[in-house]
């Protein structure tokens, strides 16, 4: 592999480009059928736990958990990514998700068994979402590979707006077992697409420091604080989906309300990479991530005002537009990561990101609790923004090194 420069292109590659790459169609339809199947499962054992026990409590742990042992798994296994050769891992992982959701369908396994194999699901998730990621970047280079991992974001939003009304619709004409069992053929499928469709590659690194864990990235400075501007606004831009139901309350907006409220936030966020990805030169999205980080969050203190329910949509949409910051952070990602590591990078990236908006959820709860949902989501949009103007202005800082520095590239 040859250390090369690389500049930004003149104009951006277009998500057409991308969909030209064999591999990359793969990945993609394997990623779509792992998204959806996560979701139905999700629905699937909610509906399960609460059948068998008739505990909302227990019901709503069986969801929660698919957020926290992702930090155990990205820490412990991240080195994985990067020991083993990557489709090694990935068709593994996968073939371990769907073992793990067919013990959930047999007739007899107990709660503490579903839950147990929950948190399994979750451990496994984010040495698959990183290992993903990195091999994303051996498949494409440069500005494809900031549109794939976009257009990857852009399926698992889209998952997240059609998944549930599907998985609610499929949960009335099956039973939640049945459900589970149609999971464990999307992540079979998902584990076929994967091991025919993308090339084998070799381990990025042999030795046993490739699980030497999460130690080397923190020990770079500008690779920290990447990390942290990726993590920092997600654990406030979960405010307003986490205290949904009551602001919806609030408003009087029943069901309909609600249902508006929770796709806001995702559907702007479709918006904005969908317009950043296909409009903008990519020395232009790298040269607007930080101001667009900044100000990301900043729609969030319009809550202030206590807006009612169309001006809280339009607040919302603004907001989810302005992540399309991510795709300009991803260019700097990748190019501060050299190659070796980026399996660990990607797979510590992406458990951080559901780490943190577990803790974003679990704080706006309890603030909630004291100051009303207002308040929590106009103090969330104030602290959010000075953290994120720090943490841009630490990254300002660094640019320099990231241009000066060979860009290691997975070709």
């Amino acid at each position: 592999m040859s250390a090369v420069q690389r500049k930004p292109a003149a104009r951006s590659a277009g998500y057409a480009r991308v969909f030209a790459v064999p591999e990359f169609r793969a990945v993609f339809a394997a990623h779509t059928l792992s998204m959806l199947g996560v979701i139905v499962s999700e629905i699937a054992l909610s509906v399960l736990v609460y059948d068998l026990t008739g505990s909302p409590l227990l019901s709503a742990l069986a969801f929660a958990l698919g957020f926290l042992p992702y930090l155990v798994g990205g820490t412990l296994l991240s080195g994985v990514a990067d020991r083993l050769p990557a489709r090694r891992v990935l068709v593994g992982c996968d073939l371990v998700c769907a073992g793990c959701v067919a013990l959930m369908a047999l007739p007899g396994t107990g709660i503490a068994a579903l839950l147990a194999l929950r948190c399994c699901l979750a451990v496994v998730s984010p040495v698959f979402a990183g290992t993903r990621m990195a091999t994303l970047s051996d498949i494409l280079d440069g500005d494809l590979f900031v549109l794939g991992r976009s257009l990857l974001r852009i399926v698992a939003q889209s998952a997240l707006l059609v998944g549930y009304g599907l998985g609610g619709l499929l949960l009335t004409v099956v039973a939640p077992r049945h459900a589970l069992l149609i999971t464990v053929g999307t992540f079979l499928a998902s584990a076929a697409l994967l091991r025919l469709g993308t090339r084998r590659r070799p381990a990025r690194v042999r030795e046993a420091a490739g699980l030497a864990g999460a130690r080397p990235l923190f020990a770079d400075r500008r690779v920290r604080l990447l990390l942290l501007l990726f993590w920092v606004p997600s654990m406030f831009s979960v405010v307003p989906e986490a205290l949904a139901a009551p602001y919806a309350d609030e408003l009087g907006a029943g069901s309909t309300g609600l249902g508006l409220l929770m796709c806001a936030l995702p559907v702007g966020t479709v918006a904005g990479e969908l317009f950043a990805g296909a409009r903008l030169r990519p020395v232009t999205r790298e040269r607007m991530a930080l101001p667009l980080v900044c100000l990301t969050l900043l729609p969030y203190l319009g809550y202030a005002l206590r807006p009612g329910l169309p001006a809280s949509l339009l607040l919302l949409l603004l907001s989810g537009a302005g992540t399309a910051h991510t795709l300009g952070l991803d260019q700097w990602f990748v190019r501060a990561v050299p190659r070796e590591l980026r399996g660990r990078a990607m797979t510590v990236l992406s458990a951080g990101l559901m780490t943190i908006q577990g803790v974003g959820m679990t704080l706006a709860g309890a603030a909630a609790e004291v100051v009303g949902v207002t308040g929590t989501v106009a103090g969330a949009g104030v602290l959010g923004v000075l953290c994120c103007c720090v943490l841009a202005a630490g990254v300002r800082r660094t640019e320099s090194r990231d241009r000066a520095e060979p860009v290691m590239t997975g070709r």
